[in-house]
């Protein structure tokens, strides 16, 4: 089972004459980041909240907005008067002295802030309960979410590690037939440099013998289908943080398509690893996005 890391969810409760609505959005990342807006009465609450949207979306680039309306349209946000004053009277003065346009003084200072904000304010036990009932809902929707894209994600992933098992397969019947090419093009090298007669037959078989072990890929092929079985087998586990081991087993994968391409010595088979090549690259964009 795989976890998508992009994900959202939304909840919502009503308590007294207000709506409670919660949010719950996510990007990936490889790291866990939470970013909380919420109304100033609740920031009490707000590491709490932080632990409850950590503890079920494991990892990503989080957003959690937590946002009050009340019904009888008198939501609890006010104009801090103090600080408007100041901040006109400061803002004019400065423009006096430095003989600038004021402009619209009013919008900019709004814009600034704790000019306009929620009103302070006890949050009670029962209001309590329904933003935690609102929060458990926008994660069951989340969880919801990042579960069926991780189910395409799977599949997709499924299919692409097959695909780079078949075309591994297929590359036997080359590695047989470049033995014998190369073979044969070192002897007619070694012939026309050398004269036919010169050529020591003893000296060249050890020499070809060193030569083809270095460029046998038998054990990178062996190495690859293993990395491959492997990362199957980790998809097909219960937990759902995949994401790392996934993204370390792909990038063994890698070495060893890479290491097959520079040993390879065969336009058929540079074919084959251009192929694998395209399937890993698809697989990594896919691995960056699971939990």
């Amino acid at each position: 089972m795989l976890l998508s890391m992009t994900g959202y969810g939304r909840g919502t409760q009503t308590f007294g004459n207000k709506t409670i609505t919660v949010e719950v959005r996510s990007l990936n990342s490889k790291f866990t980041d939470l970013r909380l807006k919420a109304p100033q009465n609740y920031r009490a609450k707000e590491t709490e909240l932080r632990r409850k949207v950590i503890e079920r979306a494991q990892r990503g680039k989080l957003d959690l907005s937590v946002d009050v309306k009340s019904l009888q349209g008198d939501d609890e946000y006010g104009l801090n008067k103090a600080l408007f004053k100041r901040y006109y009277k400061e803002i004019s003065a400065l423009a006096v002295e430095l003989g600038m346009p004021q402009g619209d003084i009013t919008q900019a200072i709004l814009r600034l802030p704790n000019v306009v904000g929620s009103e302070e304010g006890s949050l009670d036990d029962k209001e309590w309960t329904a933003i935690l009932k609102a929060l458990d809902g926008a994660l069951d929707k989340f969880e919801q979410f990042r579960l069926s894209e991780g189910e395409a994600m799977e599949t997709d992933l499924k299919s692409r590690i097959t695909n780079i098992l078949e075309t591994l397969a297929q590359i036997d019947p080359f590695e047989k037939e470049r033995i014998g090419r190369l073979r044969q093009r070192l002897y007619q090298n070694l012939e026309d440099y050398l004269g036919k007669d010169k050529v020591d037959e003893n000296r060249f078989e050890q020499e070809i013998i060193f030569y083809l072990e270095k460029i046998d890929i038998t054990e990178e092929k062996v190495r690859l289908e293993q990395h491959c079985n492997y990362f199957l087998e980790v998809m097909e586990k219960k937990n759902t943080l995949k994401g790392r081991k996934l993204s370390f087993i792909s990038q063994e994968m890698g070495r060893e398509i890479n290491t097959l391409g520079a040993k390879a010595y065969s336009s058929d088979i540079q074919r084959y690893v251009v192929s694998m090549k395209d399937e890993l690259e698809k697989i990594k964009e896919l691995v960056v996005n699971c939990v």
